[in-house]
């Protein structure tokens, strides 16, 4: 079968996370193909940060890429005409430019040669195996470690979260947010546990963002007074990187949070109120599926001048609250799992320009809630979408 999932998707699957196929239209020339795609993980992280990527030395590797392509696409007058229709968001005209502007000693080539990027617009999305400053110093960092001289006394708490791991009272979560680092906390970072024994004073930094200096000590035996920020880019970076649970862990999908939950976002499920005849004819069946951190209301808020709303009003008919969990990824997902029914239709934006929507499928409601539950239990990576029996068909 065409969709079943490798042993590659069942490693990402352990994230919550596999990556989405998307439907292109063959009218695109490959450069603005591309020029999509790069405009449409600044939208993902608008969807998930609700601001606009800013430039900086302390922000994530990523963001300054972002942010880097964000001012190259709102400089370009044929990038602005391409993404209008699909700048559902207004991140091109509504977003407030970025607080701090990019470096003045460096022109737009020689910054994106510094994060990586090519300098020719053609290319903008294209990113080279180039660490920033900023990722190399939290690298050091992380090296910079000593012997721990009172070792003895955490060793026990290493052997206790151990056996808690190995019974299934503590479980290991994707790192996500810098909020998940406290006192008291385990890590798995660069294939060892990190215990962060002590965090000092919260401080700002000159870019306004918080940070403080911790003690972090390794399983084996060795200890670094790093700082927080600098345990934050380490856990980011590392694919591995890992946060391990209190010993009570919350729900994964659940509408009231357990104390150490770290809220994501929400997973939500639309009606279509458009007239078209395909979505008319099967009004029950076709569901756009997506993932926020933003107010469901007001996410939906002038559905009917969106296209990726179908240019209509529409009604939500579930919902489901989500902790711990990637909200990117989880979408990727969910998405794939659909695939095979992703609704196929052709619909013109406010200016007349033909839009293809991504994000919605045929089909039924209970289908939806039945593959949250898989998600939920960890099973759906035996599953796939069989859209002529209407069922999840195991795979394995």
């Amino acid at each position: 079968m065409a969709n079943q999932f490798t042993d590659e998707d069942d490693a990402l699957l352990a994230e919550l996370g596999v990556e989405a196929e998307t439907k292109k239209a063959a009218s695109r020339t490959p450069r603005e193909e591309r020029i999509i795609a790069g405009f449409e993980e600044i939208q993902r992280f608008v969807d998930e940060h609700g601001a606009a990527p800013r430039h900086g030395e302390d922000r994530d590797i990523f963001e300054q890429l972002y942010a880097v392509r964000l001012d190259r696409l709102r400089s370009l007058q044929e990038c602005r005409t391409l993404l209008d229709p699909l700048d559902h968001q207004r991140i091109l005209t509504s977003f407030e430019v970025a607080d701090q502007a990019a470096p003045d000693d460096m022109d737009d080539e020689a910054l994106l040669a510094e994060l990586g990027v090519t300098a020719d617009a053609a290319d903008i999305t294209e990113l080279r195996h180039v660490r920033s400053s900023a990722e190399k110093r939290a690298a050091e960092e992380i090296a910079n470690r000593e012997k721990c001289e009172d070792f003895d006394k955490f060793k026990p708490l290493f052997e206790q979260v151990q056996r808690e791991l190995d019974t299934g009272v503590r479980v290991t979560r994707p790192f996500e947010m810098k909020a998940e680092i406290q006192k008291g906390r385990f890590f798995i970072v660069g294939g060892q546990k990190a215990f962060v024994a002590d965090m000092g004073e919260m401080t700002l930094t000159e870019h306004g963002r918080t940070d403080a200096r911790l003690r972090v000590i390794f399983d084996n035996g060795t200890e670094s007074n790093m700082l927080m920020r600098s345990l934050q880019r380490a856990l980011n970076k590392d694919e591995a990187g890992r946060r391990i649970t209190d010993p009570v862990a919350g729900p994964l999908f659940a509408g009231e949070t357990i104390d150490g939950d770290e809220a994501s976002g929400t997973i939500y499920v639309l009606r279509s109120k458009s007239d078209h005849p395909i979505v008319a004819e099967n009004r029950d069946l076709v569901h756009k599926i997506g993932v926020t951190n933003m107010n469901v209301e007001k996410r939906i808020a002038g559905a009917h001048l969106q296209p990726t709303f179908l240019m209509a009003n529409v009604e939500i008919v579930a919902t489901y609250e989500l902790y711990n969990i990637n909200r990117t990824k989880l979408e990727n997902l969910i998405h794939r799992i659909f695939d095979p029914a992703r609704l196929d239709i052709e619909i013109m934006d406010r200016f007349g320009k033909p839009v293809v929507p991504r994000e919605w499928f045929l089909v039924p409601l209970f289908v939806i809630d039945e593959a949250v539950e898989k998600i939920k239990d960890g099973t759906i990576s035996n599953f796939v979408y069989d859209p002529n029996l209407a069922v999840l068909k195991r795979v394995r």
